[in-house]
């Protein structure tokens, strides 16, 4: 087994920063409009986003004989090799997507997503800089380890 951390980018720091504190501002701020109107339940909205967001974070990835484990926060999606056809590391490969169905960048970027050059994919991505694009049979993931070439040698793939 071969575990790798998943480091965050700048701009998640960022966003996830900016963002938790918008939405803690905004729960303080709306609560005297929500007890006013009885709706005490409405100020505590933003901050459910954030706590609804922050178990999907990727802390990191761990290689098995016959598993991908994706580390979060309090469990652990695994990704059966069986099938794995390819691994490359591709710093672009999430450029010019469009998430369909995810998280776009609030403690991680999760979630469904399509580009022109990959088609639909699923990411467990935290630095879409340290791409692995894993090419199954029927399905492509996105991940992002500390040490992308490393991690595609554990795979048996090939490194540019």
């Amino acid at each position: 087994m071969k575990h790798f951390k998943a480091p965050w980018c700048i701009s998640l720091i960022v966003v996830s920063a900016l963002v938790t504190i918008l939405c803690v501002g905004i729960t303080i701020s709306a609560q005297p409009w929500a007890a006013r109107h009885g709706n005490e339940w409405l100020a505590w909205l933003p901050l459910a986003l954030v706590f609804g967001c922050a178990p999907f974070t990727i802390r990191g990835y761990t290689i098995t004989p016959d598993t991908i484990l994706v580390h979060r926060l309090f469990w652990a999606t695994r990704l059966p090799r069986a099938g794995l056809q390819s691994a490359r590391v591709d710093p672009q490969a999430m450029r010019w997507s469009i998430r369909t169905c995810g998280n776009g960048g609030l403690f991680s970027a999760t979630g469904f997503y399509w580009n022109k050059s990959l088609g639909s994919y699923r990411a467990y991505v935290m630095n879409p800089r340290r791409a692995v694009v894993l090419k199954f049979e029927r399905r492509t993931v996105v991940v992002s380890p500390d040490a992308p070439e490393e991690f595609v040698r554990e795979l048996g793939g090939t490194v540019p």
